[in-house]
């Protein structure tokens, strides 16, 4: 087995002032007479901990030496994916694990939910097919929610439908079949655009919300 080669992406504290302020303050104090309530002192408040959003990772697994045919593949889909988890990761907060291989006996490319990606033929090897295949990994066509909420050919939750009806009209829905949903699921290359590719990652983080 070819051994592995990881490719990731990749208080001024203020000084109290003394002098006539401080002296200024404490005289302001004494003139408080009897029965006067004072306010309470002042505390700063508690920092909340910052929860970080999640994002998507992933490795390219590579050859000890690899040949032409090899770098060249390691180069379209390093291009592809550095490009399709850069966007996913700017438009949602989704997080995955993703490991990348690839495998000339793959016809076109594959997803899985285990968080596997298999590039197989060079013509796939585009952030269309990309972004793709990591919704498969998330669970587009390969998780119990997938199969509970668009095994009827529409999809059923109301996050992801709300985002289609503002995308494309209050009649719009989104249709599933094979594993795949259209529009914005960029199942074929000609389906690519920038703004289509926004769309699919948006509507596939409202699938995540919906249950996915």
């Amino acid at each position: 087995m070819s051994s592995r080669q990881t490719q990731e992406r990749t208080d001024r504290t203020a000084i109290p002032r003394r002098g006539k302020l401080v002296v200024a303050a404490l005289a302001a104090a004494l003139l408080v007479g009897p029965g006067v309530a004072q306010a309470a002192p002042q505390t700063a408040p508690v920092p909340q901990e910052q929860v970080a959003a999640a994002t998507i990772t992933w490795t390219l697994e590579r050859a000890a030496n690899p040949t032409q045919d090899q770098l060249t593949a390691y180069n379209l889909i390093t291009t592809a994916m550095n490009a399709a988890v850069a966007r996913y990761n700017n438009l949602s907060d989704l997080g995955k694990t993703i490991t990348v291989r690839y495998d000339p006996g793959v016809p076109t490319a594959d997803g899985n939910i285990n968080g596997t990606i298999r590039f197989g033929n060079r013509s796939y090897m585009t952030e269309r097919t990309a972004l793709h295949e990591i919704a498969h990994t998330i669970g587009v066509g390969t998780s119990s929610g997938w199969n509970s909420l668009g095994s009827s050919g529409t999809w059923r939750g109301t996050q992801a439908t709300a985002l289609v009806r503002q995308f494309d009209g209050s009649s719009a829905t989104l249709s599933t079949g094979g594993g795949h949903f259209w529009p914005y699921g960029l199942n074929y290359e000609n389906e690519f655009s920038n703004t289509a590719a926004d769309r699919h990652v948006q509507i596939v983080a409202a699938m995540v919300r919906d249950g996915l």
